[in-house]
């Protein structure tokens, strides 16, 4: 199959629709229906060309499973895509907003010990019109659901975004496309391990999406054993990405998956301090979630409160992260597909 014309940016499905002979002017509405999925009437001219049209329309997308934590708020969602790969989407919803949690890979290759997906290892990259897809299946549901719409995404699913680049920013693009579902760009979160030349190269956009960098040890040796790319991409490589980033686009959320005895102690969170000292960022204290592939545990939530008190103290902000759809194993750094059809 080609690829579909639901990942294309609006400037790119108006060049394609001329090129096929069809009127620029039929773009938006078009663009509207494959990024929604609401098909409002076309004009005859559209009708006629889509008429002639097979299977380069709308990226196919299966929803095989859905299952919906007992907070209430949290779903979990396992999906196929044409050529028989799985992958997960969340949606969480929160008072007043929706957020849905998009994947960019089958797999990741960033192989961080205590996350499921990757101790799954990497399969393939998500073509645009798959990351797309998802995005409007979750919207779709919210719209039908709760009669709101999603007004967050966060690329925090399966993979790593900035190693799938390319797909990832013409998908972003395109969902915040006001002609289409319309997500502020502001309202997007890009989560990486530490991809320098992906952080270099999203610095230049012009899209103003925010950066959150997974850190979870403060030294060389402690990151490396959890985060083996830190060996590709060392912590002062990273931090120097991190502070141009931040000159061009402002402050940087840090994630810190907390484990216990392993990067939990008050010394971790002084090191913190000093690795971070002189960069605007705001810290999210991750305890844990469970995954088979790892032994490790949570701290106790004293641990976990006496570890962001230091780093409050010292100026830095952080927050604890709720913990959402850890029933379902929704939670951060559990998805994963277990078998493929």
């Amino acid at each position: 199959m080609s690829d579909a014309l639901d990942g294309l940016r609006l400037e790119d499905l108006r060049t394609h629709l001329v090129a096929e002979g069809v009127n620029a002017v039929h773009a938006a509405p078009l663009f509207r229906w494959l990024q929604t999925g609401h098909r409002g009437g076309f004009e005859p001219p559209l009708e006629r060309w889509l008429e002639r049209q097979e299977d380069t329309l709308i990226t196919p997308l299966r929803r095989v499973l859905e299952t919906t934590s007992e907070d209430g708020w949290t779903t979990k969602f396992l999906f196929e895509l044409a050529d028989g790969a799985q992958i997960e989407s969340v949606l969480m919803g929160f008072p007043g907003r929706f957020t849905a949690c998009l994947s960019t890979q089958v797999g990741c290759a960033m192989g961080c010990v205590f996350c499921a997906t990757g101790q799954m290892g990497f399969r393939r990259h998500l073509k645009a019109g798959e990351i797309v897809a998802q995005a409007r299946e979750v919207s779709r549901l919210v719209a039908d659901r709760y009669g709101e719409r999603v007004r967050n995404v966060v690329m925090m699913g399966m993979g790593e975004p900035l190693h799938n680049y390319d797909a990832t920013l013409q998908a972003l693009a395109a969902i915040t496309d006001t002609h289409g579902m319309g997500v502020g760009p502001s309202r997007v979160t890009l989560s990486t391990v530490g991809h320098v030349p992906g952080i270099l190269k999203l610095a230049k956009e012009p899209a103003p999406y925010t950066l959150a960098v997974s850190l979870h040890g403060a030294d060389d040796e402690e990151r490396g054993r959890l985060i083996p790319v830190n060996r590709r991409w060392p912590l002062a490589e990273l931090i120097d990405a991190m502070r141009v980033y931040q000159a061009q686009k402002g402050r940087i959320l840090v994630a810190w998956t907390i484990i216990d005895g392993v990067n939990d102690s008050p010394e971790h969170a002084r090191k913190i301090v000093n690795l971070l000292k002189g960069l605007d960022i705001h810290v999210n204290v991750i305890p844990l979630n469970a995954t088979e592939g790892f032994e490790g545990s949570q701290p106790e939530s004293r641990r976990v409160i006496d570890f962001q008190r230091i780093l409050k103290e010292a100026g830095l902000p952080a927050t604890v992260r709720q913990r959402r759809g850890l029933d379902v194993a929704a939670g951060c750094g559990q998805l994963v597909v277990k078998s493929e059809v």
